[in-house]
């Protein structure tokens, strides 16, 4: 394990070449908006230019259950986590269906939910650290060593996942009430009280919201100096699944291989990757604007703009996977698009 060696950016002088072949394209400057920036992330990550199509991206569904969710914190019962490991596996999920009409290969994986998952393939539970976290309020959500158990989880998974071929990874989830960990881990790591990042999540009303922020905070009060270093933050406030998520994000970065973030619980994972891996932002592009406001202010820390910005609150990566085809639309861009000096 690698934790805090800082990561390579991508390449500077790619980076370079990139925008000025975008600037030297048949269209107006600054006609493509935001699709030249990301044209030119794609070349700096793939280290050529134009760059090349992506065909190959790989989603990976990190599942936990959170002790919170026992605590008037979500609108749903933990039940739910099994039920929809079940139904990735199916292909019938959200992301499965957006997926299967993008080409991304969608793996689902069981790092802690609380369920023995019976009948379910060994592969899929092969990483199980624990069947769920502490309730965070009242307790760490792990042992230290689950923490590095699950940080190195990570790490195995991004390598195979990247050794089938990968060009640009996804980093899913599925847990219910992981949006009360996903909010505390970035308010602990930007400083930010439980008020301003707490959301409603899978749909909590006025009041369940209240009692949430209490949570979330007391969570924080409960962490206190510890969340200055990342390792004791994925402990006090974090899960099996975030945890194995940042691992598996930070091992991308430190390979080169890029990472398309969903939604606030792959941005707060994303946050504690960049902490764990200093420097793998560099990395990473924002598939969606969650509604959570927790992941507007980790995107931002981030320096990271959203393609996309249409609402969605669903998780499961399928925000990043509804982006997809607008990365790989900026990608033939500037590789396809004439260039000016040629027309002349």
């Amino acid at each position: 394990m690698n934790t805090y060696t800082p990561v390579t950016p991508p390449s500077a002088a790619i980076t370079a070449e990139a925008t000025e072949r975008l600037g030297g394209l048949a269209t107006p400057p600054g006609a493509l908006g935001q699709l030249g920036d990301l044209a030119v992330w794609v070349a700096a990550t793939q280290g050529v230019v134009p760059p090349k199509p992506i065909d190959r991206i790989r989603a990976v569904i990190f599942a936990g259950d959170h002790g919170v969710s026992d605590h008037g914190v979500s609108a749903f019962p933990k039940a739910i986590t099994p039920a929809m490991v079940r139904t990735f596996l199916i292909g019938k999920a959200g992301v499965s269906v957006l997926a299967a009409q993008h080409g991304v290969s969608v793996r689902v994986l069981d790092l802690g939910v609380d369920d023995d998952l019976e009948g379910v393939a060994p592969e899929v539970t092969a990483f199980k650290v624990n069947r769920g976290s502490g309730a965070i309020h009242l307790e760490d959500a792990l042992t230290t060593e689950e923490t590095f158990q699950a940080i190195a989880a990570g790490e195995t998974i991004a390598a195979e996942e990247i050794a089938a071929g990968a060009q640009l990874l996804i980093s899913g989830d599925m847990g219910i009430g992981n949006t009360t960990p996903a909010a505390a881990l970035i308010a602990a790591s930007l400083g930010l009280p439980a008020m301003e990042v707490t959301g409603r999540g899978t749909g909590i009303d006025e009041a369940a919201l209240v009692h949430k922020m209490a949570v979330v905070q007391q969570a924080l009060d409960r962490a206190g100096e510890r969340t200055s270093d990342p390792i004791e933050t994925l402990t006090a406030l974090g899960s099996a699944d975030l945890a194995a998520a940042a691992g598996f994000m930070a091992a991308a970065a430190r390979a080169g291989v890029p990472v398309l973030l969903d939604g606030v619980i792959s941005v707060a994972a994303g946050v504690m990757a960049d902490r764990l891996a200093p420097g793998a932002a560099a990395w990473f592009a924002a598939g969606h604007r969650s509604t959570e406001p927790a992941q507007s202010f980790a995107l931002d820390k981030l320096g990271l703009e959203p393609i996309l910005d249409v609402g969605m609150r669903l998780g499961e990566g399928s925000g990043a996977v509804a982006a997809v085809p607008l990365v790989r639309s900026a990608a033939l861009l500037l590789s396809d698009v004439a260039l000016l000096a040629d027309l002349m």
